[in-house]
């Protein structure tokens, strides 16, 4: 078996365990944001059909009103995406406390459920599209984040591979356009969500075979073994192993074992700032925080009433819809392939990390006239002064955040100008910007917090976020005041996205303050040398 003998058989468990992590995110995990695709089948099959009422228009004709359908597909979305993300925060407690295994039998459970609700329902049955999207969407996300600890195995591409599977998690939505293709070919929406059903024997196989029991360390320790296997596999306990790290070696203490923020430039490193309450109380938490709930709400109001504005776009022509719809579909496809991008940006925008035992080049100028180290002893933290791991990640994250929040700027605003043909430009956008959100959400998250506090804190700001998406209900209600023209609300949530730029100008302003209060302490350590020196 897998892992049975020396390192490279481990090696190839690494290896198989980041492909199966991979397919499972590409596709399962996140099929719910593909909800334009499916709303097309639910509609066909008579899904809330009994709320569509005949009216007569301007001209005498006899038509159909079906806006309170739309009304409720829009719902069941907004229902279905507030609690994959507000649950995330029991389920972090759940993912910390009781280890992955325990996790991803809650998130087979509930996928398994979901899966079943959709097949044996019908337009009779309309109302278990809530529960059912519901149970979906909340053992998808459980399933990415059990996989995101998988970058713990590769150190060196941690971040590429945390954004990787976060844009798989978006490329999965193209589940329910190949639904709605196998649709259209004959075969039925319950033989689609029985197979998806039945796929969960894949999720139990490799929560057995090749995820933990408990959690992946970072950094992994030597000939780490997980899965069931021939052999006894290692059973860490995260707090308890990055106790055991040396507290003096950045390494070993890793990009994740405190919060950063003004308090990190002393060199005590103490319990209380290690907490998840400090964690949770920094101004970093609060302004991430804000960053990803504007963007988010953007994403969700746009998905949530995609359908109906191109139904208003195209003047209610339905090939044209389903052609946009497709498209739409398709550009999910490339989250995977620009998720990526924003990994690579910041694995390679990193500055190197100087390490403990390492001097600075003004401090081999400055112990190059031969003095004692001993009668120096009390500058020699300052000596040894360099750029940390934890520094250099979080550097690398500021161009990331930025981008992003520039992405979605452009994106918003080409949502918001009511021309058909620039939707293809949106859809790029969107997927683009969406893929480099999450990715960078849960990589931030690993850098600038504590290894051992990353479920709870990843399922908090994924919680506040989700209350936060629920300003969706306020705007398809004014969408709704206004005649079904979403401009003003477009126009609304485009200046709000201008909130999400504060963050990464306030990781900036730290980073800097870290490099002055570091060239501060060499000026010191010049000053004592050559104080010594006279004497």
């Amino acid at each position: 078996m897998l892992g049975c003998k020396g390192s490279s058989g481990m090696g190839m468990r690494y290896k198989l365990t980041l492909a199966t992590g991979l397919l499972e995110c590409l596709c399962f995990a996140g099929v719910v944001f593909g909800w334009a695709s499916l709303v097309f089948v639910l509609k066909t099959d008579g899904y809330f059909s009994d709320l569509c009422i005949n009216v007569t228009d301007a001209r005498g004709e006899l038509g159909s009103d079906c806006s309170l359908q739309d009304e409720n597909f829009s719902s069941v979305f907004t229902v279905a995406s507030f609690m994959n993300n507000f649950l995330t925060l029991p389920n972090g407690f759940v993912y910390d406390h009781f280890g992955t295994m325990a996790t991803r039998f809650l998130a087979i459970f509930l996928y398994t459920t979901g899966t079943l609700i959709v097949a044996f329902s019908n337009k009779v049955l309309s109302f278990l599209l809530f529960p059912a999207l519901s149970f979906i969407a909340v053992g998808g996300i459980l399933f990415l984040m059990t996989n995101m600890q998988v970058g713990n195995l590769f150190v060196t591409h941690r971040s590429t591979i945390i954004t990787v599977y976060n844009g798989a998690f978006d490329s999965s939505s193209v589940i329910f356009l190949i639904i709605k293709v196998l649709y259209e070919k004959g075969v039925s929406l319950r033989s689609s969500f029985l197979f998806l059903s039945t796929c969960n024997l894949i999720h139990l196989l490799r929560t057995l075979f090749l995820m933990p029991t408990s959690h992946i360390p970072y950094p992994i320790p030597e000939n780490y073994k997980y899965g069931m296997s021939c052999a006894k596999s290692n059973s860490y306990n995260v707090e308890e192993y990055e106790a055991k790290q040396d507290p003096n070696s950045d390494r070993g203490r890793g990009a994740d074992d405190e919060p950063l923020e003004s308090d990190s430039l002393q060199q005590t490193h103490n319990s209380e700032k290690d907490s998840f309450r400090s964690c949770v109380l920094s101004w970093f938490f609060l302004w991430h925080l804000i960053w990803l709930s504007v963007m988010q709400l953007r994403h969700y109001f746009f998905i949530g009433t995609l359908n109906p504005m191109l139904n208003r776009l195209a003047n209610q022509d339905p090939v044209i819809v389903s052609e946009y719809t497709n498209a739409f579909a398709f550009t999910q496809l490339c989250g995977v392939l620009c998720a990526p991008w924003n990994g690579l940006l910041m694995d390679r925008h990193k500055r190197k990390p100087l390490g403990p035992g390492q001097l600075t080049e003004k401090s081999k100028d400055l112990t190059s006239n031969n003095v004692p180290l001993h009668k120096i002893h009390f500058s020699l933290p300052h000596l040894f002064a360099g750029v940390s791991e934890r520094e250099a990640d979080l550097h690398s994250s500021v161009l990331s955040l930025l981008l992003t929040s520039l992405q979605c700027l452009l994106f918003s605003i080409s949502a918001s100008i009511p021309f058909l043909p620039l939707q293809y430009v949106t859809f790029i956008l969107q997927v683009l910007n969406r893929s480099f959100i999450y990715g960078g959400n849960a990589a931030f998250i690993s850098i600038a917090f504590p290894a051992r506090h990353f479920g709870k804190l990843y399922g908090l700001v994924m919680s506040l976020s989700a209350v936060v998406s629920l300003l969706q209900y306020p705007c398809f209600a004014l969408n709704k005041v206004l005649g079904g023209d979403p401009f003003y609300v477009n126009i609304i949530l485009t200046v709000l996205t201008l909130l999400a730029f504060i963050h990464p100008v306030c990781v900036f302003l730290h980073c800097r303050e870290l490099a002055k209060h570091r060239e501060n302490s060499q000026s010191i350590l010049e000053v004592s040398i050559h104080d010594i020196s006279m004497y």
